[in-house]
């Protein structure tokens, strides 16, 4: 197992080469950027924001002459009417005066050693904006993908053995809801319902702590961030526990119908033993061992909606307005650290295999 991990080990740094790789060639074609984004506010707001322009980039930079510009303005379509001095120390200011090889590898450079650079937008170090706001991502990531399995196994296994059943029956309706539905309409079904939409004011809309609750003692202080997670976390564990459940019913009910439990009933032995000695290892071998990929499912990807409607300041919604806003250090920070994380995630799912199954042995190999 050792020397399957530090194949697989010595697998990330290529796989995160590609993968920044790739997206940086993409953004480099793809229109509206920084420079284009401030070229447009400087055309909306005149002289006002080039002069704060050429404060923050602590250059001296010219009004607009008034006519077509060349030069550096050629590059945006944003540029024209703008004096070409005042193009370049906006390219100057923003990082893109430099050649985009240049630029990838300098940023590569800084990622040996999680360093993102600063946002272009709000001025804060990248590294800071992740550490901020991943508290919040965690959360809801963690309790919600722990939730969804301490309910999805429990049933899932129950529907197994009553399959054919008015409960198996009645429980499918509910896991067809579950499908249906994605979780960020639950959660604005919740905010209607518990949340001062239109009945009832029981949980708070927005964010993780009360006023004031950083001066409370800590027992309290928990009770309230419980208090706050209790909507969004319940809208993801709806929207998510479907298919997990589908899933621990077909693998108990293929390992049921298989020879060994059948020796083992011929043997004597009791349902729960034969359920819960012989079946249950196999069967959850690859509920259990998804676990890591899902938390990462659940962490980076269908916890963005939730935090939208419950404003909770998170990753997902970082990474998607420094997208929407084309923040590009905040972009390939993030995700960089999504991709960091699901690889090494991957890994953890494949030890995972071994310690719920000893004879899984990933370098036995012909």
């Amino acid at each position: 197992m050792g020397a399957y991990l530090l194949r697989r080990l010595a697998l990330l740094v290529p796989t995160l080469f590609g993968i920044i790789l790739i997206n940086f060639a993409i953004v480099q074609f793809a229109p509206g950027g920084p420079v284009e984004q401030m070229l447009a506010e400087l055309r909306g707001q005149g002289g006002s924001a080039i002069g704060r322009i050429a404060n923050d980039g602590g250059g001296e930079v010219r009004t607009p002459s008034g006519g077509d510009s060349s030069g550096p303005a050629g590059n945006y379509r944003g540029a024209r009417g703008l004096d070409p001095a005042v193009v370049a120390e906006i390219e100057r200011t923003f990082g893109f005066d430099k050649p985009a090889h240049v630029r990838f590898f300098e940023m590569l450079k800084g990622y040996l050693t999680f360093d993102f650079g600063r946002s272009l937008f709000q001025g804060r170090p990248v590294l800071d904006l992740l550490l901020e706001k991943m508290p919040v991502s965690i959360s809801l990531g963690l309790w919600s993908t722990l939730l969804i399995y301490f309910i999805s196994i429990p049933l899932g296994i129950a529907k197994a053995v009553r399959d054919g059943s008015r409960f198996d029956f009645w429980s499918s309706a509910v896991v067809l809801v579950g499908y249906a539905v994605p979780g960020f309409l639950f959660a604005i079904l919740l905010v209607v319902l518990f949340a001062g939409g239109s009945f009832l004011q029981i949980f708070p809309l927005r964010g993780l702590a009360s006023s004031g609750a950083a001066d409370w003692p800590f027992w309290q202080r928990a009770l309230d961030y419980a208090w706050h997670m209790v909507l969004p976390t319940t809208a993801l564990v709806i929207g998510g526990f479907a298919s997990l459940t589908m899933l621990t019913k077909n693998s108990f009910m293929d390992e049921i119908g298989k020879q060994y439990v059948l020796s083992a009933r011929a043997k004597g032995a009791s349902e729960s033993r034969v359920l819960y000695g012989h079946v249950f290892r196999n069967a959850m071998l690859l509920i259990i061992a998804g676990f890591p990929a899902a938390f990462i499912g659940i962490l980076f990807t269908g916890a963005l909606l939730v935090e939208i409607v419950f404003s909770l300041d998170g990753l997902g919604l970082l990474g998607f307005e420094s997208a929407i806003r084309r923040d590009y250090p905040v972009m390939f920070g993030t995700l960089y650290i999504f991709t960091l994380l699901g690889l090494v995630m991957q890994i953890v799912g494949d030890v995972t295999y071994t310690l719920i199954d000893p004879r899984i042995d990933f370098e036995a190999r012909r």
